[in-house]
Formats: C-alpha cells, structure tokens, sequence
C-alpha cells in the first residue's frame, strides 16, 4: 500500500491538498468520455445513412437546437448551486438516450431517427463536455490547470479508448442500439463522481459545505462575452477549431462514403481512429501535457493545433486521397486533445465564476456548433461552385495561419491575467 501510495504521488502531478479532486476529476471525465465515445462511431455511421448531401442541414439543426438550449441552461446555471445542477444535466440526457434506445430497437423512422440521433449526439457532446470543464476552470487556478489538466484530460482520453473498444467487439453482435444501454450506465458513473469531486473539495473539516448559486441573469452570457476582448478572442479561437475540424470532417465524410462501402466497414473505420486517437493522447497527456504546458505556456500549447492544419491542408491540396484524410484526422484530434484542449480550458482559469459557466458555455456550445453550421454550408456552397477537395484544402490555409496568430496573442493574455488573479485553490 505504502509503494503504490509512492507510486501515485510520482504519477500524478498533485500536491496533497490537490489528489483527491484529481482524482475524481479524473474519474468523472473517463466515465463521461467513455459514454460519448460508445456513441460517436454510431453518430457518424448515421450521418452517412442520413445521407452526406444532409450533413450542412444537421450542423445548423444543432446550431438552432444548442441556441434554444442556452438560455435554459443560463437559467438553470443561475438559480441551482453547482452540486444540483450538474446531475439535472446528465440526467436529462439519460433520459434522452433511452427514448433513442426505443425508437432504435423498435425500428421507427430509421432515417428520421438517425438524422436527430447525429444531432443529439453533437449537443451532447459539446454540453457534457462544457459543464465538465466550467467545473475544472471554477475548482483549479491557472496554475493548478497548467499541472492537472493534462493528467485530467488522461482520463477523458482513457475513457475515449474503452469507448472504442466497446463499440468495436460489440456493435455487430449486440446492434449498434443495445450500445445506448452501455453510454447510460457511463453517464451514471459521471454523476457519482461529480458528487464525490464535490464532496472532496474545499470542505473543512467537521463544517457543512455551502455552495453558493453563481446567480446572475439567464441571459448574461452574450453581454459578458460582447464587452470582453480576450473572451472575443477566446471566442474567435474556438469558431476557427470549428472551422477546420468541421472542414476536414466534411471531407473525411466524402471521402470515406466514395472510398468505403457497408455500414459496419464504416463504423469499424471510424471507431478504429477514436482508438488510435486515444492511444497517442493518452501517452502525451501522461508523459508530456503538464510539462510541455509549464514550459512553453498556452500561446504555443494552443498554436500547436493551428500548426497541424497547416500542414495537413497543404497535403491534403496535393494529394486528396482517404490515406492523407485519415492521417491528419488522427493527427489533428491527437494534438488537439492532448495539447491544444487542456491550454483552451486554462484559458478560462482567469476569468470570474458566471464567466466560467456562461460565457464559457456559450463559447464552447453555441458559438462552437453555430460555426459548425457556418462552415458546413460554406463547404457546401463551394462544392456548389466546382471545388474539389484539394482547391477547399488550399482555400483553407491562409485560415489556419490566422489561427495560430491568434493563438499566440491569447497565450500572451492569459499569462498577463494569471499573473494578478488569486483563486482559491481546492483543499485550501
């Protein structure tokens, strides 16, 4: 017990004070990831089967759904301290994949179904993912971010690769509807482990924990973004990673029903790039994140993503195949899981609290998938025009380049900002 204590303290980068809440933390994002990752590989297979010609139609469809949805969750942000409110989240969302269990084993309205099952999926996703990180950025300084959101994000990953695996040995002898069994019972996990992540932080000992509701209007997440240039510019940062994430999913999508015939062989493809995705971040993130973080900061940590681009754009102009698709969507998931998404959420260390859930959200939510919605029917329209993949890969460069500016200014920002911000940290 002594040696495995030993063990842990080398291995996670906490003090103390620090391990149990990264520890649950850890936890609650490898459950919560786990689930979503069961799910992605049926996402996309029926985006295909909703057919690819749709795909610009579904990204604004979840656009106006996730536009609908912010002013709910505002209110709901404002008035239930943080202890309550994250588990109505989850809840609604178990809720949710239970009716799709339904309607999936009772085979009603395939298409249908699988055209509002790609955009729950993708509100989901950017949801549960967003309320997870508002809670990191409201526990963590930026300090403790730049240490712990690395071995954090390790469990998200790790889930990532159990997701994958399940999807991969189960999803033809199950049905890929039983899977939706398999994400309830992760989105349980999340909630327990949020509710003992609440229990292990900032509790003094033999005194009731307190936490107070961030209050605030529904609303006031656009006013706070509008009159805030470095959330404008975190804001600019997150719909350029839409921009070219959505671009070359909209080309791995051509690409891959050109190249690709079955459904199965298509799940299998995509499922196996969530593997080899997972297996490169989890690696990184152990052995690499929280130094690379330390030492070069979020300006570079962020622009690694922007770089990435760049150099798979200008392949992708030169030579268009599924090879060079596959390639950089591994790549660029990689780099951004394992570098560029734990600098974005140290990002959000230095702001208040009704920041961190609001603005944060309505940057990562709504701003994030109505540039899906943006970007899809730019690609569509400039197929429209004539463009083959390799003129919109070219097209896309001097984009990409913009981005990694924008990267460095914000990294500069942020360390100005972290430099006169004092949180309290958790255990403290």
């Amino acid at each position: 017990m002594i040696g495995f204590q030993r063990w842990l303290r080398r291995a996670v980068p906490a003090t103390p004070a620090e391990l149990a809440a990264a520890l649950w933390s850890f936890a609650y994002f490898f459950a919560l990831l786990a689930g979503y990752y069961v799910l992605r590989p049926l996402r996309d297979q029926m985006g295909i089967a909703g057919g690819v010609r749709t795909l610009p139609w579904l990204f604004t469809a979840t656009f106006v759904t996730l536009l609908a949805a912010q002013p709910l969750y505002g209110a709901l942000v404002a008035r239930l301290p943080r202890a309550r409110f994250i588990p109505v989240v989850y809840h609604f969302f178990v809720v949710n994949l239970a009716v799709f269990w339904l309607l999936l084993t009772l085979g009603i309205a395939p298409v249908l179904v699988a055209r509002v099952f790609f955009v729950w999926v993708s509100v989901f996703n950017l949801f549960a993912v967003a309320v997870f990180w508002s809670f990191m950025a409201d526990l963590f300084t930026s300090e403790q971010g730049k240490r712990l959101f690395g071995f954090i994000g390790a469990g998200g990953t790790a889930g990532g690769l159990l997701g994958p695996l399940i999807t991969i040995v189960l999803s033809v002898p199950l049905g890929p509807a039983n899977l939706l069994i398999a994400a309830i019972v992760f989105l349980e996990l999340a909630v327990f482990c949020a509710h003992r992540l609440e229990r292990s932080v900032g509790v003094p000992q033999g005194r009731q924990r307190s936490e107070p509701r961030i209050g605030g209007s529904a609303f006031a997440a656009l006013p706070e973004l509008m009159r805030s240039p470095y959330l404008l510019g975190v804001g600019a940062w997150v719909s350029l990673l839409s921009f070219g994430a959505t671009t070359l999913y909209l080309i791995q999508a051509h690409v891959v029903a050109a190249a690709v015939h079955g459904a199965g062989a298509q799940t299998r493809i995509f499922a196996s790039i969530d593997l080899a995705v997972g297996l490169l971040t989890l690696a990184t993130q152990v052995f690499a994140t929280g130094q690379l973080l330390k030492r070069f900061g979020t300006g570079v940590a962020a622009g690694a993503l922007p770089a990435v681009y760049i150099v798979g754009f200008a392949a992708l102009a030169l030579t268009p195949g599924l090879i060079v698709v596959l390639v950089l969507q591994v790549v660029q998931r990689w780099m951004n899981f394992a570098i560029a998404n734990p600098a974005r959420q140290v990002f959000f260390t230095v702001l208040g609290r009704e920041e961190k859930y609001k603005a944060k959200n309505l940057i990562d939510v709504v701003i994030y998938r109505g540039s899906d919605a943006l970007y899809g029917w730019v690609f569509d329209s400039v197929q429209a025009l004539g463009l083959k993949i390799g003129a919109i890969a070219l097209c896309a460069l001097p984009v990409v380049a913009g981005w990694l500016v924008l990267s460095a200014a914000l990294g500069r920002t942020q360390e100005r900002r972290a430099a006169r911000v004092a949180v309290p940290a958790p255990g403290e």
